[in-house]
């Protein structure tokens, strides 16, 4: 472990976040991980890929 990340960790505990920005950040982590599940387990739109796949708009 860097010294630099110790250091970050002391001004942490002597200062530590508000609750609304601890709140905030849970929120954006939680919203990555549920993105993330619904990728894994439904899987990826084919129109919002960027690979030429078999399903295209057909004007």
């Amino acid at each position: 472990m860097n010294y630099r990340w110790l250091f970050k960790m002391k001004r942490w505990v002597q200062n530590p976040p508000s609750e609304k920005r601890v709140i905030l950040v849970l929120s954006i982590v939680a919203i990555c991980i549920v993105v993330a599940m619904i990728e894994h387990f439904i899987g990826w739109p084919e129109l919002l890929s960027m690979e030429p796949g078999r399903a295209r708009w057909k004007y």
